[in-house]
């Protein structure tokens, strides 16, 4: 696992399936998602790296229930007083009350699925209760407000976080570049395995709306700067008519 700090504030924690993010603000941490199950230790390893405690950590946002993002979440819950913040419709994955949907998988990406799961470990996550059940529009005591977007369609729970004022967006698995390319240019693309393909475009479309200078994504590398270009080319893309 590296760490990668992407602008003052916000640090990138590269995991090989679902990374990690961490901000920092004066009153302690916030970690948005929480990686595979048993990540808790790279976790917070790398807070103790950067020259604070886990016990700092005093939130932690979770852009939906699947496995790469809400496994450890128990582990990082466990440091201390952090309250669990997740969307309402992804309580109850997220709390081992229910299972994941199978995705409305595309003929093209079937292998893809098949390839990606038989990489996940077969340990269950440990469940967490959710201390804040969010819906859209909810703000969240992040860098002076952070709006909570939510974004159905690769699960009914999935959310974004926006925070206006440094123009850093968190989109969890609706959006995604390429995990294999380190090359910078690398384009924005919608993510897969959606339970609602329909619902995850329509999500995807109000994300690259936003006027967004930092983008950060659970598959592929972040875009420290100018990730609105990327966005709109994104839209652009979309937009074009199939041949």
């Amino acid at each position: 696992m590296d760490v990668v700090e992407l602008v003052p504030d916000l640090y990138f924690l590269r995991f090989p399936v679902g990374h990690v993010y961490l901000w920092r603000d004066p009153d302690g941490l916030t970690v948005i998602d929480a990686g595979l199950p048993g990540s808790g230790p790279h976790i917070a390893g790398a807070i103790r790296g950067l020259g604070w405690h886990p016990r700092d950590v005093r939130q932690l946002v979770l852009t939906h229930g699947h496995v790469d993002h809400a496994g450890a979440a128990a582990e990082v819950a466990a440091w201390g007083e952090v309250t669990v913040l997740a969307h309402q419709a992804d309580v109850p994955l997220v709390e081992g009350r229910a299972a994941a949907l199978p995705p409305d998988l595309a003929d093209w990406e079937q292998a893809l699925y098949d390839q990606v799961q038989a990489g996940l470990p077969a340990t269950e996550p440990e469940p967490v209760r959710v201390d804040r059940p969010l819906a859209d529009g909810d703000v969240v005591d992040i860098a002076d407000g952070a709006l909570t977007i939510a974004t159905p369609g690769h699960t009914a729970g999935s959310i974004a976080l926006y925070l206006p004022g440094p123009r850093v967006l968190f989109a969890g698995d609706i959006m995604a570049r390429d995990p294999q390319s380190a090359d910078p240019r690398t384009p924005v693309f919608p993510g897969v395995f959606n339970v609602d393909r329909a619902e995850a475009l329509a999500s995807f479309a109000r994300l690259a709306a936003l006027d967004v200078e930092t983008a950060c994504f659970g598959h592929g590398e972040p875009l420290a700067s100018d990730a609105g270009t990327y966005l709109r080319a994104a839209t652009e893309r979309l937009s074009r008519p199939t041949l």
